[in-house]
């Protein structure tokens, strides 16, 4: 059951198996096909606040990606091709052929290599807080380092990678909401929260998905972002001829400025 508000939204879990690993995810609404893919440390209910909204005219799948949410993992490497393709065995079960794809942070790269994949799928792509790019030299050494640290003290890699989302003054505004998301990101296994930051580490650069396809595209920024600088956002948005929306906030829209991202969500998904 999902909340916004004063208004109560009930949506069912769902299963699916993949090579042999169970898959989570919801299935709400009805209409053209939203998939939206959630970030690192979070899982299907960060769009808990999304879901209502964009329900009520159009069909939405949540899925929690490997190793986080319900979902379990597989290996120790948790690549985006992988979990591109879990996202697509889930659209293959429900025999979906097209969708709009929300990836918010690493579900952005998800997002990414399932495009190129499987390009005439998409309607539309949605950057939420993501890039394009690989990781530079800089931030791979922090991947490797932050997998090291893990080894010896998981709670403390994660709550520490966590709160460094958010700006001091969002820390203030936005505590209880942050708490909560806290609470979900402590839950992500070892497994989970390596596998992970390799996948992430090892991903290519897909400037080229953008490029070299004609649907449509568009980055959502947050202004004050600590992990993807906005003006790197704007840059990528001019080189692939997309969209750009930016918000007032940090790397976590759905938490920093909920209103203004739904309704540039709802727009966006209209036109596509």
């Amino acid at each position: 059951m999902l909340r916004r508000k004063d208004t109560y939204f009930c949506t069912m879990e769902k299963w699916l198996l993949f090579k042999n690993t169970k898959i989570s995810y919801t299935d709400s609404g009805k209409g053209a096909v939203v998939v939206l893919l959630h970030g690192f440390l979070e899982n299907k209910y960060m769009w808990k606040d999304v879901i209502p909204v964009i329900s009520k005219n159009k069909r939405v799948l949540a899925i929690d990606l490997l190793g986080h949410g319900q979902s379990e993992c597989i290996g120790y490497i948790h690549s985006m091709e992988l979990m591109a393709e879990v996202v697509f065995a889930v659209l293959k079960s429900l025999r979906i052929r097209k969708i709009t794809l929300i990836g918010h942070s690493m579900g952005g790269y998800v997002s990414l290599a399932l495009s190129e994949k499987n390009p005439e799928m998409i309607r539309g792509l949605c950057l939420l807080n993501s890039t394009a790019t690989s990781d530079d030299t800089s931030r791979k050494r922090l991947r490797e380092r932050a997998n090291k640290l893990a080894q010896a003290n998981l709670s403390n890699i994660v709550r520490m990678s966590f709160i460094n989302l958010f700006s001091e003054k969002s820390k203030e505004i936005f505590n209880s909401e942050i708490e909560l998301a806290l609470i979900a990101a402590l839950q992500t296994s070892l497994q989970g929260y390596s596998a992970c930051q390799e996948g992430m580490r090892i991903r290519p650069s897909r400037l080229n998905v953008l490029k070299n396809n004609h649907f449509k595209k568009i980055f959502i920024l947050g202004e004050k972002d600590p992990v993807l600088p906005v003006k790197n956002g704007i840059n990528e948005a001019k080189e692939t001829e997309s969209e750009v929306v930016i918000l007032f906030g940090g790397h976590m829209s759905h938490i920093e400025n909920t209103d203004a991202l739904i309704a540039a969500l709802k727009k966006f998904i209209n036109q596509c």
